[in-house]
C-alpha cells in the first residue's frame, strides 16, 4: 500500500491550453490495460527535456535527445509502458524512429517533431507492430482533460496514478501547470525520474526552458530515491505552450522566470514525492534534511548516503531505532575532513545525537515512537557551513524483494 497517497481526483487536474492527451490498450506486454499514450502539443510551444545519465540509456532517450537538438519544435509525445526498449541495440533505435514516423503520419507533422518514451522490461524487443496498431485509438481519444487516464497509461509497478495541478498568478495573468509521472522502483534519478511530464500554458523562449527544466528537476526528481538504481529510461519533459494571456518570458532577467520555475518545481516535487510514497513495498515515507554543510553537493552526498543504506532502510521498516546506522552512513559519505564531534542528529522532534555521540537525554522509546509513524523526518546538522538540501526516500521491506523477484512473471 502506498504511504498516505491516493489517486488524484480528475476534477483537480486542470487542462492546459495547447495540450491534448489520448491513450490506447495496445497490448504491449499485457492485454486489456492502458499502455500507450499520445500527447499532442500545439504549434509554437517550447519543449525541453532532462534525461538519464545511465550510459546504457534506452533507444527512446537517444532519439529524444537527437530530435530536441534538431530544433524544429515538438508537436507530440508518444509513451509506451510494458517494454523499456533499452539494451535493444540498432533494432531498438529503429523501433523508436518508426514510432516517431508513424505518429507523424497520423498527426501531420515531421518525425523529428515527435519524442518517444518507453518504460518497462529492459533488453526485450519492443513489439512495434502492436504499438503502431494502437496509435489510431490513442489519437482518436485526444482531449485536453484526459490527464488522469494519461497518468494511468504510463504506470508499470505503480499502484497509484500520479498527477498534480496548480494555478499561479504570473504578472497579473492566471497560468496553469499540470503534470503526470510514473515510477515506483529503479528510482535513484541522476537527472529526473523514470518518466515525468509537466505542461504549462505560460509562454517562454525555447532557449530559456532547458534551464527551467533542469532547475525544477534538481529541486524535485533529483532529490528522491527508492532503491539507489538509476534507470535506463529516465526522462523529464517540460512543455510551455504560450496559450495563456501572460506575455512570453523572453529574458533570463525577467523576474517571472523565477516565479514560473518555482511553480513548475512545486508540481514536480508533488509528483516526485508521490513516487517515493508509492515506492515498491514502501511502508514509510522518509524526509532526510541535511543542514550545515560546506556546499549543497556535500549535503546531498550525506543525504543519499543515509537514504541508500540498506541497514538504515531496513531499520525503518522494522521501526527499530538502531540509529547508530545513520551516523555510520554519515561517516561513510566521503567527507574526509568531517569533524564528527560537531554532528547533530534529530528524528522528528527527538534529539538523538549531540556533538557526534548519543544525546544524554535520548531514550530508545522516543526513537521507537517516531519510527512507528508512517512519515519520518531525519535531520542531520554537520556544523561545517550554511548549505542544506532535502532528499525523500522510503524504507526497504520484504515486499520490495518479492515485487522485483516476480517482476517479469
Amino acid at each position: 500500500m502506498p504511504v498516505n497517497l491516493t489517486a488524484p481526483d480528475p476534477a483537480s487536474l486542470a487542462p492546459v491550453a495547447g495540450v491534448e492527451l489520448g491513450w490506447a490498450e495496445a497490448g504491449i506486454r499485457k492485454a486489456n490495460r492502458k499502455d500507450l499514450l499520445v500527447v499532442r502539443i500545439a504549434e509554437g510551444a517550447s519543449v525541453a527535456g532532462v534525461f538519464t545519465q545511465n550510459r546504457f540509456c534506452a533507444a527512446p532517450v537517444q532519439v529524444c535527445r537527437a530530435h530536441l537538438n534538431v530544433g524544429r519544435g515538438v508537436r507530440a509525445l508518444v509513451v509506451n509502458t510494458g517494454n523499456a526498449n533499452a539494451g535493444t541495440g540498432e533494432a531498438g533505435l529503429g523501433d523508436a524512429h518508426r514510432t516517431c514516423v508513424e505518429t507523424a503520419k497520423l498527426l501531420g507533422c515531421d518525425s523529428t517533431q515527435v519524442l518517444p518514451f518507453s518504460t518497462g522490461v529492459i533488453m526485450e524487443p519492443l513489439p512495434i507492430e502492436r504499438l503502431v496498431a494502437g496509435l489510431p485509438q490513442a489519437i482518436a481519444r485526444l482531449a485536453p482533460h484526459h490527464w488522469l487516464p494519461a497518468a494511468e497509461a504510463i504506470m508499470t509497478t505503480d499502484t497509484v496514478p500520479k498527477a498534480a495541478s496548480r494555478s499561479v498568478d504570473l504578472g497579473g495573468h492566471p497560468v496553469t501547470i499540470t503534470g503526470i509521472a510514473k515510477g515506483a522502483g529503479m528510482i535513484r534519478p541522476n537527472m529526473a525520474t523514470m518518466l515525468g511530464f509537466v505542461a504549462t500554458d505560460a509562454g517562454i523562449d525555447p532557449a530559456l526552458l532547458p534551464r527551467l527544466a533542469r532547475q525544477a528537476a534538481d529541486q524535485s526528481f533529483n532529490r528522491i530515491t527508492v532503491d539507489g538504481d538509476t534507470s535506463t529510461n529516465d526522462s523529464f519533459v517540460v512543455i510551455a505552450t504560450g496559450k495563456s494571456s501572460a506575455p512570453r518570458i523572453e529574458s533570463i532577467k525577467d523576474p517571472r522566470l523565477v516565479q514560473l520555475t518555482e511553480a513548475v518545481a512545486a508540481v514536480a516535487r508533488r509528483l516526485a514525492q508521490a513516487i517515493v510514497r508509492d515506492g515498491e513495498g514502501a511502508t514509510k515515507f522518509i524526509e532526510i534534511a541535511v543542514e550545515g554543510a560546506a556546499g549543497e553537493d556535500e549535503a546531498a552526498r550525506v543525504a543519499y548516503a543515509i537514504a541508500h543504506s540498506p541497514l538504515v532502510k531496513t531499520a525503518f521498516f522494522a521501526s527499530d531505532p538502531n540509529l547508530g546506522r545513520i551516523l555510520a552512513a554519515v561517516g561513510n559519505a566521503g567527507i574526509d575532513d568531517l569533524d564528527t564531534g560537531r554532528v547533530q542528529l534529530y528524528l522528528n522532534d527527538v534529539w538523538v545525537a549531540h556533538n557526534g555521540g548519543r544525546h544524554r537525554a535520548y531514550r530508545e522509546e522516543d526513537g521507537q515512537r517516531v519510527m512507528k509513524g508512517a512519515e519520518i523526518l531525519v535531520r542531520v546538522v554537520l556544523g561545517r557551513g550554511d548549505a542544506r538540501t532535502t532528499v525523500w526516500t522510503c524504507d526497504l521491506s520484504h515486499d520490495y524483494v518479492s515485487i522485483n523477484a516476480d517482476y517479469r512473471s
